[in-house]
C-alpha cells in the first residue's frame, strides 16, 4: 500500500491526499508535524533529505516529493490530466504559477494571521504578501470570469492545485468579493464528487 506522509491543515498536503481520494488509491495516511520537527527527523530525512512535507512513499520503496510532482503522477491516465500535447501543457502553466505565483503570497498570508502570531505580530510583512497575493487572485479571475475551470473544460489537477490554498484564503485575510468568477469556481470545484474541504488552520502549517 502506498504510503501517505502530510500535515492535514496544509494545502499541499491536502492535494496528495485529494487526488489519492480520487484516482481510487488505497494509501495509509502518516500525520506529520513539520512545526515540532517531525520532517528533521534522521528517520524522515532518510525519506526526503529537503525535510518537507508531503510525500508519498511507493509500494516498492521510491519515495516521490513536491506536491505537483506528486499531482502529475498520480494524475497520468486519468480525467484530471489531459494526454501529452497542448492541454496538458496549460495545466502545466497553472501549476508552476501556483507555486510561483499564488502558494507564495496566499499560503504564507495565512500561515502569518492564522498560525504565526496574527496581523500585529507580523504587520511588517503582511502589506506585500496582501498586494502580490491579490494580484495572484487577479489572473485566476481573469481566467474564471470566462471559463468554468482554470485548464480546459473539465476538474483538473490545475483546478486542484490552486482550489487548496484559494478556499482557505480568508485564513489569511484575503477578501475573495472582488472576484465574482474565482467564487463561482470554488463553488464549483466544492461540488465535484470527492472534494472534500481542508481542515481549517489550527497550528502552523508547512
Amino acid at each position: 500500500m502506498l504510503t501517505a506522509y502530510g500535515y492535514s491543515t496544509s494545502g499541499n498536503c491536502w492535494k496528495v491526499k485529494t487526488i489519492l481520494e480520487l484516482t481510487g488509491h488505497a494509501f495509509k495516511w502518516v500525520e506529520i508535524n513539520s512545526n515540532a520537527g517531525e520532517t528533521r527527523t534522521q528517520k524522515f530525512l532518510a525519506l526526503n533529505p529537503n525535510g518537507k512535507i508531503p510525500i508519498v512513499e511507493l509500494d516498492n520503496g521510491e519515495v516521490i516529493t513536491e506536491s505537483n510532482a506528486i499531482l502529475l503522477h498520480f494524475a497520468q491516465g486519468t480525467r484530471f490530466l489531459p494526454p501529452p500535447g497542448l492541454a496538458r501543457t496549460r495545466v502545466a502553466e497553472w501549476l508552476f504559477f501556483e507555486q510561483y505565483s499564488h502558494e507564495p503570497y496566499i499560503a504564507v498570508g495565512r500561515q502569518l494571521v492564522s498560525f504565526l502570531g496574527g496581523k500585529e505580530k507580523n504587520a511588517a510583512r503582511l502589506p506585500e504578501i496582501w498586494e502580490r497575493g491579490h494580484k495572484a487572485l487577479k489572473v485566476m479571475e481573469t481566467r474564471l470570469a470566462a471559463h468554468k475551470y482554470l485548464a480546459g473544460d473539465s476538474l483538473s489537477i490545475a483546478d486542484i492545485a490552486l482550489y487548496a490554498y484559494t478556499h482557505r484564503a480568508g485564513e489569511g485575510d484575503f477578501d475573495l468579493t472582488p472576484y465574482p468568477g474565482l467564487r463561482a469556481w470554488l463553488a464549483r470545484v466544492a461540488a465535484e464528487p470527492g472534494i472534500v474541504s481542508m481542515q481549517p488552520a489550527r497550528t502552523a502549517v508547512s
